[in-house]
C-alpha cells in the first residue's frame, strides 16, 4: 500500500495557490546555471539512465513531432530529438517558464537537431488542439500550481492516440526503502544546496515538494480522471522514481461537454 503523504518543513521557494508559479519561477533562475552538475552528484548520475528510459517509454517514431514539457536545459528534448532510428526525423518542441533554464537549452543544443525551445507557461500551452504525438515530461508535473489542469493541456495538445510519459519522483511501497528515501531528501539535499548555491532552501525544495505531490499510483489515477487511457505505471529504484505512461484516446475529458 501507497506511503501516506508525509509532513514537510517550511521552504522559501514553496507556496500553495496564486504565489506557486512566482516562487518556482524564483527557483529555477537561481539554480539554472548549476542545475545539470548538482542533478548529477545527487542521484550518482542515475538521472541521464532514467531519462533515457522515459524517452524509450514515450515511443517516438520518425515524422512524429514531440513536446518536452517543463523541459528545463533540454536534455530529454535533445534525447527525444535524437531516438527515431534511420533517417527519420522527429520534429520536438521544449517549453519551460524558465527563460534562465532555455538559455542553457539552447545553448547545450546542435546545429541541426531539429528541436527547438519556446517560453511557454505548462497550464495554459500556446498550441492548437492535437498538435502532438508524444508528450513527455520529466520532473515537471510537482512543480505545477494546478496538476490536474496541467494534465488536461497535455490531453487537449495530444493527438489522438497520442503517449504521455512522466518521470517524477515516486513513493516506495517498502517501509524501510522509504525511511531511507525521504531522510536522504531530507537531510541530504539541502547540504548540495548550500555547498553549491550558499542556499539550503533551493534544493531543500525537492524535499518540501515531493513531501505534498502525489505518489506514482495517485498519479496514475488522476491522469486516468483527465481523459488517458492504459495508464502504466514503471517504478525505478524500488519506487524511488517512476515513469507514468498513458494514451490519449478517441473521447472527451471527463466534465466536458461533447
Amino acid at each position: 500500500m501507497e506511503q501516506a503523504r508525509r509532513p514537510a518543513p517550511e521552504n522559501r521557494y514553496y507556496a500553495m495557490g496564486e504565489e506557486r508559479s512566482a516562487k518556482v519561477h524564483l527557483l529555477f533562475a537561481r539554480i539554472a546555471p548549476r542545475y545539470d552538475c548538482i542533478n548529477d552528484l545527487m542521484s550518482w548520475g542515475m538521472h541521464r539512465r532514467w531519462k533515457r528510459r522515459l524517452t524509450a517509454l514515450a515511443l517516438p517514431r520518425p515524422g512524429e513531432k514531440a513536446l518536452d514539457l517543463c523541459c528545463g536545459t533540454g536534455d530529454v528534448a535533445r534525447s527525444l530529438a535524437r531516438s527515431p532510428e534511420g533517417s527519420g526525423r522527429l520534429e520536438v518542441m521544449g517549453v519551460d517558464f524558465s527563460e534562465e533554464m532555455l538559455e542553457i537549452a539552447r545553448k547545450n543544443s546542435p546545429p541541426g537537431l531539429p528541436v527547438s525551445f519556446r517560453r511557454a507557461d505548462a497550464l495554459s500551452l500556446p498550441f492548437p488542439d492535437a498538435s502532438f504525438e508524444v508528450v513527455t515530461c520529466a520532473y515537471g508535473l510537482r512543480n505545477l500550481a494546478d496538476l490536474d489542469r496541467g494534465l488536461r493541456e497535455v490531453w487537449r495538445v495530444l493527438r489522438p492516440g497520442g503517449r504521455l510519459a512522466c518521470l517524477e519522483f515516486g513513493r516506495p511501497a517498502r517501509r524501510i526503502l522509504s525511511a531511507l528515501y525521504f531522510a536522504y531528501l531530507r537531510l541530504a539535499l539541502p547540504v548540495f544546496g548550500m555547498l553549491f548555491l550558499g542556499d539550503s532552501h533551493s534544493y531543500g525544495y525537492i524535499f518540501a515538494s515531493v513531501s505534498r505531490f502525489p505518489g506514482q499510483r495517485e498519479l496514475a489515477e488522476r491522469m486516468g480522471a483527465a481523459g488517458f487511457e492504459s495508464v502504466d505505471v514503471h517504478d525505478l529504484m524500488g519506487g524511488a522514481m517512476a515513469i507514468c505512461v498513458a494514451r490519449k484516446g478517441r473521447g472527451t475529458v471527463p466534465g466536458s461537454e461533447a
